[in-house]
């Protein structure tokens, strides 16, 4: 990432406060630092699927060849699962201790992969319309704007590209963690994304020492649509099981959705993808 001069905001903060909670995260052997297990290698295209909540595939059937970014994805799972499944994958992470695992992914599976340290919001290192598909899994939560993110993906996507990504709902963050006295989840917080969320305790929805924004539906379903792409579907991840106890992860997501995907194209000629 390249060096920064200028006077701390909320923005290079919060990179810097992230980039040490992933690390840390990274170091204790959080869920989400996990690389992926030996039976998704087994099958990789079918691990990264075609989006999930959707009623038709979002990816092509076949990924040769096609040039991938995973924005925001270090971890030892998507880029490696992406580049087992045949593309030519970059990924990209503000966390050295996360980038480290995918290169020990790839030393140990055999696989290419290219590795950048660096900020979603901040992607000069690549020249334009370099990308056949950017991959972008739950991160823009961490930073305050996300119109910035959305603009950088869109200059290195190719016309006709695809950009799967997925989001906290922002009203899930919003919400209580835990329900009331009668059993009722509570909105807690107002939608905004200038200053970060309090402290809360560990959680699935709430990953431990990162600071975190609420984005509105506009911000993330409008901003993408602003910054050249056409949403051409849009998930919600079924994350309820009945039965589960009062305030557990799946009894919440009955109630509040914690995620969602949606499937962008870059607007302009030479689309890529046949269906």
């Amino acid at each position: 990432m390249r060096e920064r001069h200028e006077h701390p905001t909320e923005r290079n903060r919060a990179i810097e406060h992230n980039r040490r909670a992933w690390d840390r995260l990274a170091k204790d052997g959080a869920a989400l630092t996990r690389p992926a297990t030996d039976a998704a290698f087994g099958d990789p295209r079918n691990w990264v699927g075609g989006g999930g909540t959707a009623m038709r595939p979002w990816l092509p059937e076949r990924l040769d060849g096609l040039e991938v970014l995973c924005l925001a994805a270090g971890g030892g799972k998507h880029g490696p699962l992406y580049a087992a499944a045949g593309a030519s994958v970059t990924v990209v992470d503000i966390s050295p201790a996360m980038l480290a695992l995918d290169r020990a992914v790839s030393r140990e599976r055999r696989i290419d992969l290219a590795i950048a340290e660096g900020s979603m919001d901040d992607l000069s290192m690549f020249v334009t319309g370099r990308f056949d598909l950017v991959i972008h899994p739950v991160s823009t939560c961490y930073l305050p704007d996300v119109a910035a993110v959305f603009r950088e993906v869109a200059r290195v996507t190719r016309a006709g590209g695809l950009y799967v990504s997925q989001h906290k709902s922002p009203v899930s963050l919003q919400a209580t963690l835990q329900p009331n006295a009668d059993g009722r989840y509570e909105l807690e917080h107002p939608q905004q994304g200038e200053t970060p969320l309090p402290a809360a305790a560990p959680s699935r929805l709430r990953e431990p020492g990162t600071q975190e924004f609420i984005h509105s539906f506009s911000a993330l379903c409008g901003g993408i649509c602003a910054a050249g792409f056409v949403i051409e579907d849009v998930g919600e991840p079924d994350h309820a099981q009945p039965g589960e106890g009062l305030g557990t992860f799946a009894h919440r997501a009955a109630f509040l959705p914690p995620y969602i995907r949606v499937l962008a194209r870059k607007r302009g000629t030479g689309a890529i993808f046949l269906r």
